[in-house]
């Protein structure tokens, strides 16, 4: 049985600048549990690690992929468990850090995948959403699967598409495939080091606005116009996360930039506190 070092926590907690130290004390290489992060270009918006600040350590399932492409978390688990026999054969200490909750349970869980399910169902929901509007989407949502429209934001695209195709494949509400992570990780394969990192909510929250508004003043508009300039659609599965939809929704006019900014700080805390 494999060690794994698991290192998890809200957004604007620490994660990075911690892992780096732990990793150096213990000889480790860290793997990225951010689904976002995979995603060549996205480094502002993303709080990517920059090659200066990595102080050596090696990183892992960073820039694998192109803004257009989708990135699933049966993918990211089959990447990440290479990775980690891969560091392990070498004699180093395999790190997990993240990052999005649902990547790092795949690995250290068991896992129910959901089925994958058509391109040409994803495509006809992508074309509604272009013509009609994500609230069409929505609305179709609430009918099959209420839990799931309760719980996505109304402008999460990408959810509320994946979720619409899980029902139109197989007939059954995504939320079927939710999995169970209340226990203690007994059925895991790996000798768990699990730390989760906290602060004071309030402190927190005060984080996440400036490290918002640092993005900015780094340029994170300009990261994306530059995405948009090379030809990457609206609709590519990079320009869904937090922070660039909203962004993308000021550069087309739809919203102003003070309120994309107060979006993107309110989505912000309630992903930390989820």
């Amino acid at each position: 049985m494999h060690p794994l070092f698991v290192l998890i926590g809200p957004t604007a907690v620490g994660k990075t600048r911690i892992s780096i130290e732990i990793a150096q004390k213990i000889n480790g290489e860290i793997i990225s549990g951010d689904s976002m992060q995979v995603y060549r270009y996205l480094n502002i918006g993303t709080a990517k690690i920059k090659p200066e600040e990595t102080q050596g350590i090696t990183h892992h399932l960073l820039d694998i992929k192109e803004p257009t492409e989708n990135f699933s978390v049966a993918e990211f688990k089959k990447m990440a468990e290479e990775k980690i026999e891969e560091i392990v054969n070498r004699n180093k200490f395999p790190m997990l850090v993240g990052g999005t909750g649902l990547y790092v349970n795949s690995v250290i869980n068991d896992y129910n995948f959901v089925p994958e399910s058509s391109n040409q169902i994803r495509e006809e929901l992508k074309k509604i959403a272009r013509e009609q509007g994500i609230e069409v989407l929505l609305s179709k949502l609430k009918k099959v699967d209420p839990i799931s429209a309760e719980k996505f934001h109304p402008h999460d695209q990408r959810r509320i598409i994946r979720a619409l195709e899980v029902y139109y494949s197989t007939g059954k509400p995504i939320t079927v495939y939710h999995n169970d992570f209340s226990g203690q990780n007994t059925n895991s394969k790996y000798k768990l080091i699990m730390v989760g990192l906290n602060m004071n909510r309030e402190k927190l929250y005060e984080r996440i606005n400036l490290r918002v508004d640092k993005m900015l003043e780094e340029g994170w508009l300009s990261e994306i116009e530059q995405l948009l300039k090379n030809g990457i659609p609206t609709d590519a599965p990079a320009l869904q996360g937090l922070g660039y939809k909203q962004l993308v929704l000021y550069l087309q006019g739809s919203i102003s930039l003070e309120k994309a900014v107060e979006l993107i700080k309110r989505d912000t805390r309630r992903f930390a506190k989820r």
